[in-house]
Order: C-alpha cells, then structure tokens, then sequence
C-alpha cells in the first residue's frame, strides 16, 4: 500500500527517517540523513524502537528494565542529535517507539506524511548478509515498503558522504 506524502505541500519538507542502534554503522546513516537533509531543505527524524517482550520478568522488573531502556534510548538520541548538529543545522525529531522496529518503522511512516526516505547503513563485508535491520525491512511478508530506502555502506568516511550528498 502506498502512502500519501505530503512533502510538497505548502508547509511541509521531506524528512530523513533514520533507525538509532548500537551498530557502528549508526552513524553513518546518521551522517548520510543529515547532509541529504541539509542539501535538499528536509529535516531528520531518528527513532529508537524499544522492544518489550526482551523483558520476560517479573511485573515490577519488566517495568523498570523498560524504563532504563526507554532512558538509554532518550541518552543515544541526544548523542545522535549533538552528532546531526555537528555536521549541519536541520530540524531534528527524535523519537522513541515500543514493539518489534520494523513494525515500528511502518508505523511512523503512517502516522508522520512528510518521511519520505528510510535511511539505514550496513556493514560492509559482513558474511551474515546486510544485517537484521535491513533484512527484516526487506523481508516485510512479501507486503511492498511504503517509501524508499537508502542503505549507507557502513565504510563510508564522512568526506566520502559529503561527496555524494
């Protein structure tokens, strides 16, 4: 199903989706969503998916494992935001989700009509394929994505991305 955009309306710009995560290769997304951004007059939205069912505990354990993750999720997307201010000045959103991240990532999509690219990085080399995120994105129950997707090689150096941004 595709999904009306609105990113050529009066009052709205393309944003940037990028999925924070403890890889390496984060930041090259990151680095990658904010030059695109800035060079086309967009905005970035990163989003952190906390995912519940990891905290198979007791009631009152469960909820506070979720809320520790939720803070260190807050914790990286300000890292991320300083990062993003570093390289260029764009509007930035973060967010932070609850459920499995590709369910989540679909879901924002919905809801926000102005993401118009996913941006995800991959390791480059590894023998275990692109790596789970881009897997399960690829892999959606044969349901067609809503948007594109941009995968940043994971080795690219940030003179290599201002290159092709």
């Amino acid at each position: 199903m595709i999904i009306k955009r609105t990113i050529h309306e009066a009052g709205h710009i393309r944003k940037f989706l990028v999925v924070v995560d403890e890889t390496e290769e984060c930041d090259r997304a990151v680095t990658y969503a904010a030059l695109r951004a800035s060079a086309t007059g967009g905005a970035v939205v990163m989003m952190v998916s906390v995912e519940p069912e990891h905290f198979n505990h007791w009631l009152g354990v469960k909820e506070i494992m979720l809320a520790e993750a939720h803070e260190a999720a807050q914790e990286r997307l300000a890292q991320f935001k300083e990062r993003v201010e570093e390289i260029v000045v764009v509007p930035t959103e973060c967010v932070v989700r609850e459920g499995p991240v590709a369910e989540q990532i679909t879901a924002l999509i919905e809801e926000d009509e102005d993401i118009g690219i996913l941006v995800l990085a991959a390791a480059v080399g590894a023998k275990e394929g692109p790596g789970p995120l881009v897997s399960s994105i690829s892999s959606q129950s044969g349901k067609p994505f809503p948007l594109p997707v941009t995968i940043v090689p994971g080795d690219l150096s940030d003179e290599d991305i201002r290159a092709i941004c």
